[in-house]
């Protein structure tokens, strides 16, 4: 899990989005998770997550702590201070324990009214990864990471890896790697022009198909690499243990 406290503060950013372009209006479902106070660089968002129904947001488990209430969502495309902020019931997953795995890394903070004018994303039917694998159309599938957080890393001339980090929306496209029972892995293709995820995209969605797609099929995890160049880590809502977290807060499909 990269959990890295590249910058201190209220909460360790998580895996953004690397070789993309700011989405824009594309995804107005996917929102931030806005810390109580700017980090030293002057942002605020830590992860990223995707609004499931009008009052649920996703995210991941690690991108909390044990003993969180609640967590502060906003929506803007660019966030700045005075932007709308939705605060909400935070609730992971009673099953993830980061000494142990990363499996359930999931969490969603719940609003007590309805988030108004954006329409949530939609979810996976039972076992949709595994069927599309079955008949290799996964092979050829496009993904669209979307999160906010660093940019691409840079070198530092002590050697160290520089993350940029912005509080903008970001989207790119990757290719499908592999499919485990837990994970939908999916790696860089340069030849397509792929990026990936990379620090503050923890919880964030990768959504099947092109740059307008709202269909949420994993949520960004972890990675390979510290450069965030290589694999991404997945976590699938089409299994059986997914639905039973999310069945608890939202109708499925």
């Amino acid at each position: 899990m990269i959990l890295a406290a590249l910058i201190a503060g209220v909460a360790s950013p998580a895996w953004a989005i690397t070789n993309g372009s700011p989405d824009g209006t594309n995804h107005p479902q996917v929102g931030a998770l806005i810390a109580g106070k700017p980090y030293p660089d002057g942002t605020w968002s830590y992860c990223t997550g995707t609004l499931i129904s009008p009052t649920v947001f996703l995210t991941a488990a690690h991108c909390g702590h044990p003993k969180q209430k609640t967590a502060k969502v906003s929506f803007a495309s660019h966030y700045q201070l005075g932007a709308d902020v939705y605060t909400g019931r935070y609730v992971a997953d009673s099953r993830y324990n980061a000494k142990k795995s990363d499996l359930y890394d999931m969490a969603v903070v719940v609003f007590s009214k309805a988030v108004p004018n954006i329409k949530p994303a939609r979810l996976p039917v039972a076992g949709m990864l595994d069927r599309l694998k079955a008949d290799n159309s996964l092979k050829t599938a496009t993904f669209t990471p979307v999160g906010f957080g660093s940019l691409n890393p840079t070198k530092k001339p002590t050697k160290k890896l520089k993350f940029t980090y912005t509080d903008t929306r970001n989207r790119t496209s990757i290719s499908f790697n592999a499919l485990t029972g837990s994970w939908l892995k999916l790696a860089l293709n340069r030849s397509r022009g792929d990026g990936g995820s990379c620090y503050g995209d923890s919880g964030g969605p990768n959504f099947m198909g092109g740059p307008t797609s709202d269909l949420l099929v994993a949520t960004s995890i972890s990675g390979d690499d510290d450069a965030c160049k290589a694999t991404n880590f997945d976590y699938r809502l089409d299994t059986t243990s997914a639905r039973q977290f999310l069945g608890k807060f939202v109708t499925l499909p």
